[in-house]
């Protein structure tokens, strides 16, 4: 049987949405975002266990009040976090373990991941070894150049929007991250600093429905998502 780890990086601040309190602590009619997140995983059958990673102030909160509240139960460690995402996840990383065949990182404030393409991310990981959910673009791109002129309109039949969970061999994900710490190297997210070591990284269909939830106004279509897929967890 296939082990797996989910990492599930919770590190964001209510910057965005201009309050106090972390978004991935929001409420969605009355279940926090990142309650409704980890419940997907939790219900997933091919996830074996979760790392939860969170600023380090906000551990003792996401274990009483998201964790132990909401009955996560595959939630095996609350790591505290780094300065970025990217250290982050290096810090989640730290908890895998030889037994462990593949790692899926996802955004704790990604709460409408289809159950499906959790598992569809873990069985193409097998497969392939690296794999990433797309979207395709709806909207023409503009490469920008200096004082705001447009450089160059790439084909967007070429392009399309990555998201989370995305899922690894254990030993590709690890080396990667490795390579980049060491060279100092940051990426914009996980797959990029699988693809600078060369290894192919397959994609597979992501779904709509899968939005980031940053600022107040996803929070207004999470609302409407909730009326579409329902509010239990």
């Amino acid at each position: 049987m296939v082990q797996s780890v989910a990492i599930i990086v919770a590190g964001g601040s209510g910057k965005r949405m201009l309050r106090d309190l972390p978004k991935q602590f929001l409420s969605l009619d009355g279940i926090p975002v990142l309650a409704r997140t980890l419940s997907r995983f939790e219900k997933a059958v091919s996830v074996t266990r979760i790392v939860l990673v969170v600023p380090e102030e906000d551990v003792d909160y996401a274990k009483d009040e998201i964790v132990d509240r909401h009955q996560i139960f595959k939630v095996e460690h609350i790591q505290a976090g780094g300065k970025t995402r990217q250290d982050s996840v290096g810090k989640g990383l730290e908890m895998v373990d030889d037994e462990d065949d593949i790692v899926i990182v996802h955004d704790g404030v990604r709460p409408f991941l289809p159950e499906e393409l959790i598992d569809l991310s873990i069985r193409e990981a097998v497969r392939s070894g690296a794999v990433v959910p797309v979207i395709p673009l709806t909207d023409t791109v503009k490469q920008i150049g200096e004082a705001g002129i447009i450089k160059d309109t790439p084909d967007r039949n070429d392009l399309r929007l990555a998201q989370t969970p995305q899922a690894f061999r254990r030993e590709i994900i690890l080396e990667a991250y490795r390579n980049a710490f060491r060279e100092g190297f940051y990426g914009t997210d996980d797959a990029f600093l699988v693809e600078r070591m060369g290894v192919p990284v397959k994609t597979i269909p992501g779904s709509r429905d899968n939005i980031k939830i940053t600022t107040p106004e996803d929070i207004i279509l999470g609302k409407f998502l909730l009326r579409k897929i329902g509010t239990e967890i």
